[in-house]
């Protein structure tokens, strides 16, 4: 092949395989944020009644919730809609999170060590998640400084034309937002949702009002429209999953590919905010995007995307949101990563938090699923335990006892919140319970693959699937009121609720590790012990210039485990000393050296990192 064309095609298989230039995600410590729990930082641009999803349910007496209240008690208003508290109020509630109050705790993060921020939806919407967007160009005006000025700006433009978009108050905060976080070294990237929108979205909108008159009308999956001339209302079409509040993008005629339409639109919105300025330096804008059930959109529209992508910004990073096996995302759609549910959260919730499998299974599970991976989004996926789709790791730990057994191509089946279980507790973890989720975060810090917590789980933050799960953020400059209300009326003893200041710190000092080890963030791995009868396991992280042994004991008992190395690596080992942070109570791991093997000592629930 000659040179040049040889160029143009490995530039072209660059686009859509993923971006060498990605590589910062290799070493990014990513911290989940939900915008509208993660901190109040401005109340005057707090949510409305008017704001909230229609059909409006509320009655006046409707107000923002209090951001120190106890959760499960219910105000006024949601008891006047009704006796259940997850099916009447709690997702009316608003409690005014907002672009200012992730400013404001970007020095929090930083002194954490985060490097990376993944923001859930903060485009223009109805809902509380904001995954029913009203349009992908503008940033919801109640989360920037001008609700009202905002909303002027909008109407005055052609939503459908990208030359007539301006720059709103909220807008040009999220821009801001960004180059403060840059200054911290911190990079962020934001949800895209290109399945589905709201149904006030501008497109779809315009089609609930004209019909097969309007121009958009081959936007989405409509499988009939209204026939003015009969009194019943024929107009049906796809919703996301069967919700008819998540109208769906239609597909291009063959299928395999998004209509040219919402097509154009995406890739518009794709460029305002990797480029805000138009000028070809992508500097100001996104570092990356996070994509919402991208297996649900044709493998041609990503490669498409991500060829887009990638002529904005080479460096920048995408992962995709995929519960199963990612591989055709990551191999034929582009993306760099994945929300490792398959081959992360699942195997973890399974050996460390519910302990239902043996020590060998959760070894094999994670060596399979991490062979099955392109070698080039091994050290970039998002090694998450839990997310605003699930219950939070404490729950799932205290909880544990009611999951069915594993089953590896489902794994996350069983109760999940004391919204389908009387069973499910809601209640703080004990002692054994967060040495069990220390034990987590340690495992998240030294695996193959960039951690990435879920906001307020290093302040100490507990609770089941959506909604539970999305309470708002534990502030250590705040005092909240004791958790005494049950959700299902159960008697129940009143938590204490306060940031913990010790599970911070030791997220702090996992983090630390991992940032001052290269091996842990680019090196190696290799399985080096599986203790069924113990329910432990080992394993060694190496590059050329470092070695670390990492053991984790399940069990809830002292456990002494025999670590058999390579002669060559027993000798780098010969005055092995620990150097994790300590387990509870300042309990420490013991490490001797024997014939041809090291034996480590560990107290229960605990693990230990050796070096040489």
């Amino acid at each position: 092949m000659p040179v040049r064309p040889a160029l143009r095609f490995l530039s072209t298989l660059a686009l859509v395989l993923g971006s060498p230039a990605a590589e910062w995600a290799e070493d990014a410590v990513w911290y989940q944020i939900f915008p509208e729990r993660f901190r109040n930082g401005d109340p005057s641009n707090d949510p409305t009644r008017d704001s909230l999803e229609l059909p409006l349910r509320p009655s006046g007496k409707w107000h923002i919730s209090p951001w120190t209240g106890d959760w499960y008690e219910r105000a006024d208003w949601e008891k006047e809609l009704g006796p259940d508290f997850y099916g009447d109020g709690v997702f009316e509630r608003r409690y005014g999170g907002d672009l200012q109050g992730i400013l404001g705790k970007l020095d929090y993060l930083s002194d954490l060590g985060i490097n990376a921020i993944y923001l859930n939806p903060v485009f223009k919407a109805r809902s509380l998640h904001r995954y029913d967007g009203d349009g992908f160009h503008h940033i919801d005006p109640h989360l920037g400084p001008d609700p009202a000025g905002d909303a002027t700006i909008i109407a005055k433009e052609n939503p459908a034309d990208p030359s007539t978009w301006r720059w709103t108050a909220a807008d040009r905060l999220f821009l801001r937002l960004l180059g403060e976080a840059r200054k911290r070294g911190i990079r962020v990237i934001i949800d895209g949702v290109w399945n589905h929108t709201g149904r006030d979205f501008f497109a779809f909108a315009d089609i609930r009002r004209n019909q097969a008159a309007s121009p958009f009308k081959d936007w989405y999956a409509v499988e009939s429209f209204d026939d003015p001339a009969t009194e019943k209302n024929e107009f049906r079409y796809k919703g996301w999953w069967g919700y008819e509040r998540l109208p769906v993008f239609k597909a291009s005629d063959d299928g395999t590919d998004m209509a040219p339409g919402p097509k154009a639109y995406v890739f518009a919105v794709t460029q305002r905010w990797m480029d805000p300025d138009g000028d070809g330096d992508p500097g100001d804008g996104v570092d990356g995007w996070r994509l919402d059930v991208a297996g649900e959109l044709p493998v041609k529209f990503w490669a498409d995307w991500h060829a887009h992508v990638r002529k904005l910004n080479p460096g920048a990073y995408t992962s995709c949101e995929e519960w199963g096996d990612p591989r055709v995302l990551l191999e034929r759609g582009g993306f760099d990563a994945a929300m490792n549910y398959h081959g992360f959260a699942a195997p973890v919730r399974a050996f460390l938090a519910a302990n239902s499998i043996r020590a060998s299974e959760f070894s094999r599970l994670l060596d399979e699923r991490r062979a099955a991976l392109p070698a080039r989004s091994l050290h970039r996926m998002q090694n998450l335990t839990g997310s605003h789709d699930t219950e939070r790791i404490a729950s799932m730990i205290v909880n544990a006892a009611l999951k069915p057994p594993f089953n590896p191509r489902d794994a996350f089946t069983g109760p999940s919140s004391a919204r389908n279980s009387a069973d499910y507790q809601v209640r703080k973890p004990d002692a054994s319970e967060r040495a069990i989720q220390r034990m987590i975060v340690l495992f998240q810090a030294t695996y193959v693959g960039a951690p990435m917590f879920y906001y307020g789980d290093e302040a100490g933050m507990w609770g089941g699937n959506d909604p539970d799960d999305r309470m708002p953020m534990l502030w250590d400059d705040l005092i909240y009121r004791p958790q005494a209300a049950d959700p299902r009326g159960r008697a129940r003893k009143p938590d204490a609720v306060a940031f913990d200041r010790e599970l911070f710190r030791f997220h702090k000092e996992a983090i630390s590790l991992r940032k001052n080890h290269a091996v842990l963030r680019g090196g190696g791995y290799r399985a080096v012990g599986t203790f069924d009868d113990e329910q432990s396991f080992a394993f060694v992280r190496r590059d050329e210039s470092e070695i670390l042994l990492a053991v984790f004991n399940r069990s809830g008992q002292e456990r002494t485990l025999r670590i058999e190395l390579p002669e060559e690596e027993m000798a780098r080992f010969a005055r092995g000393r620990q150097i994790s942070p300590p387990d509870q109570d300042g309990a420490v791991s013991k490490v001797r050296k024997a014939e041809n093997a090291l034996l480590v000592t560990l107290p229960p629930l605990s693990a230990a990192i050796v070096s040489p």
